[in-house]
């Protein structure tokens, strides 16, 4: 049985646990849960599990090379007694020790480890909010126990026992318990862990033992409350976010910074330490924890239900995908891990109120129609390919009732909408290529017409220029790879009508000079490489994971427009 399958199996446990300190929190009515908190960390929990689907192997390889290399003690049957397995079990929480002080002590471990502790609240789902990033840079602490000898398989096992105690110490419902504190790493000392006051910061790191802490000088017991978080506070329930925040400041201040020297040390400094040219360029205010506020966006009952149905859902996707994937070919796991990490980021984005509920569903939608047909799940993909697009044009009808009435504009998106879901129904079935096309020029008409509202005819020439030169090009490319005659003049004027509407959506832009025109331009450009990519794979020669590529770009088209032409605000002809 694998790691992962063995996650699957606890995790009913884990909810278990999750329900009784529930219950007793509201019964001492010191509830510590909060939903959007709880489904933001056990979501990245699901991400760092299935993310591990592909880490697992640079950390076990690596570990099992060196192991083969230059164990000192290969083999040893004293690694299988009851004594070998404490004793790697203790090694193991030693070496978790210092990688786990390294995670605080130096920035780029910390830029990994982050993620566990952005939560404001402390309770079970805290433990399960880990980082899809540790085993980058983590396995490295536990080479000497390859070195040692403890086989593979050992280590495996001691590694998931650590990780399973670590669970139950994230509660502030379990006060303090006398002895016990003083030899384990315990509820209240694991408290003072997570804690941002200046007397907790940066101690009790230890995973099994706190003895290792009392050793080296980083215990702290328990006194005054805790305050839970980071010091910079993540302020987002976007779980790519989460994982990357710490990674993309250490890059700004990398690249800021004059002095080479400080561009690498940027990296091995302790968290906070920027250079001096970077900090006074770029201040950040000084940490006051009676500033500290919790982030908490306001969510209705539909999106609280919304939200919790989601989840629901997401969670038996991801345990099936962690039962079977490591029996899966990489290409069909990597398949399924971009839809439950698309699925994630919708989650959290609805959340935070970044995106509706309906928006939710159509990104959710397209990336099940590109998975199911990349995966050859033809019937399913038959469903959400047209569902898709169905979806796109209720968030169009949606938007309208709430604006008071279907505008020109809308009507005009409505309608191309409408043709691409033809030009999709078609083109599901072999022999309508050509109905498809017409269905998609016609689209792409009814888009011109769309980014025509307000603004000139193509008013940047340049854009024109470069749209109509990559048609010619890519037209010139396809007649050389044996496009066939009766297909030549159709793709032509498709050609030319597409590289105009990627033109007018350009101009557009550079008209309005705002986010959501610039979104709608890299709509009509993602418009024109997914059938440049569709071309290529169907008169030229197969692209490898086609469908992936072909829906993934055409989908991201529709999904900006959509929503970018939403957002615009109407303006007066310019003219």
């Amino acid at each position: 049985m694998s790691p992962s399958q063995i996650i699957v199996l606890a995790t009913p446990v884990f909810f278990a646990l999750i329900a009784v300190e529930y219950a007793i929190g509201l019964k001492r009515r010191r509830n510590t849960y909060r939903l959007d908190d709880a489904i933001s960390s056990i979501g990245l929990g699901m991400l760092s599990q299935i993310s591990a689907v592909f880490t697992r192997l640079l950390r076990v390889g690596i570990y099992t090379a060196v192991y083969s290399a230059v164990a000192i003690w290969p083999d040893h049957p004293f690694w299988t007694t009851w004594a070998g397995w404490l004793l790697a079990l203790v090694f193991y929480d030693f070496c978790y020790y210092w990688l786990h002080r390294a995670g605080h002590e130096t920035a780029l471990f910390w830029a990994a480890h982050v993620v566990h502790h952005q939560s404001q609240d402390y309770n079970l789902s805290t433990a399960l909010r880990q980082t899809s990033s540790g085993a980058l840079v983590g396995w490295v602490f536990y080479l000497p126990m390859a070195v040692a000898g403890v086989p593979p398989l050992v280590f495996g096992i001691v590694a998931l026992i650590d990780l399973l105690y670590q669970f139950w110490v994230h509660t502030e419902q379990v006060r303090k318990l006398g002895w016990f504190d003083r030899w384990f790493c315990s509820p209240s000392n694991h408290r003072v862990h997570h804690a941002v006051n200046d007397r907790y910061l940066d101690r009790n790191y230890g995973g099994i033992l706190i003895v290792w802490d009392r050793l080296f000088g980083s215990f702290k017991e328990e006194e005054e409350k805790c305050v839970y978080g980071t010091r910079k506070p993540l302020q987002s329930w976007d779980p790519l976010w989460a994982n990357g925040e710490v990674y993309w400041g250490l890059l700004k201040d990398s690249w800021h910074t004059r002095r080479w020297a400080d561009k690498l040390r940027v990296w091995f400094k302790p968290p906070g330490w920027r250079p001096a040219d970077v900090a006074a360029r770029f201040p950040v205010p000084a940490f006051d924890i009676a500033q500290v506020q919790r982030y908490a966006p306001p969510m209705g009952r539909a999106v609280q239900w919304f939200a919790g149905l989601q989840f629901i859902a997401l969670l038996a996707g991801v345990a099936g995908f962690l039962w079977f994937a490591d029996g899966w070919a990489l290409s069909r796991s990597a398949v399924v891990f971009a839809v439950l990490v698309v699925a994630l980021w919708a989650i959290g984005a609805v959340m935070q109120g970044r995106i509706g509920m309906g928006e939710a569903l159509l990104i959710e939608c397209a990336a099940l129609s590109m998975a199911t047909a990349a995966l050859g799940a033809v019937e399913l993909h038959r469903v959400f390919k047209p569902l898709a697009m169905l979806v796109a044009m209720a968030v169009v009808l949606d938007h309208a009732r709430g604006a008071g009435g279907l505008q020109r504009a809308g009507a005009l998106l409505l309608g191309a909408l409408a043709l691409s879901l033809a030009g999709d129904a078609f083109l599901m079935f072999p022999g309508y290529f050509i109905p498809g096309l017409v269905s998609f020029l016609l689209a792409h008409l009814a888009y011109i017409a769309l980014f025509r509202q307000g603004v000139p005819w193509f008013s940047s020439r340049r854009a024109l220029a470069a749209t109509l030169g990559a048609g010619v090009a890519m037209y010139t490319f396809l007649w050389q790879g044996g496009l066939p005659t009766a297909l030549r003049a159709p793709v032509a004027a498709y050609v030319l009508v597409i590289a105009l509407m990627a033109a007018q959506a350009i101009g557009r832009a550079t008209v309005k000079r705002n986010a959501a025109a610039i979104g709608v331009a890299v709509g009509a450009v993602f418009f024109m490489l997914s059938d440049t990519l569709l071309a290529i794979n169907k008169f030229v020669s197969p692209l490898p994971m086609s469908q992936v590529w072909v829906l993934g770009t055409y989908y991201a088209a529709q999904i900006l427009i959509v929503r970018n032409m939403l957002r615009a605000r109407p303006d007066a002809d310019p003219r």
